[in-house]
């Protein structure tokens, strides 16, 4: 058992955590996501719908569009303070 360091020790022997994106920056980040997404939204809901042709121009707007969301809406709340 004399092999196992105690929980502080371990704790003030870690590296602190750095983010790949910073802090201040994450509120723009966050703006230009959910812009990009928006208008995204905006060209899904105006291409053509008929055909399997439709489906892959769809496909290739939602799919951008949904992650520009996604990720837009994560960096929004870590923006503000909920770290998820």
């Amino acid at each position: 058992m004399s092999s196992i360091l105690p929980a502080s020790k371990l704790w003030s022997q870690g590296t602190p955590f750095t983010p790949l994106i910073s802090i201040d920056s994450q509120p723009i980040l966050a703006i230009l996501l959910l812009l990009a997404g928006i208008v995204l939204t905006a060209l899904f809901s105006m291409t053509d719908k008929r055909g399997i042709s439709g489906f892959i121009k769809q496909s290739v707007v939602a799919i951008p569009a949904s992650l520009t969301l996604g990720f837009g809406f994560v960096y929004l709340l870590c923006a503000v303070g909920v770290y998820v």
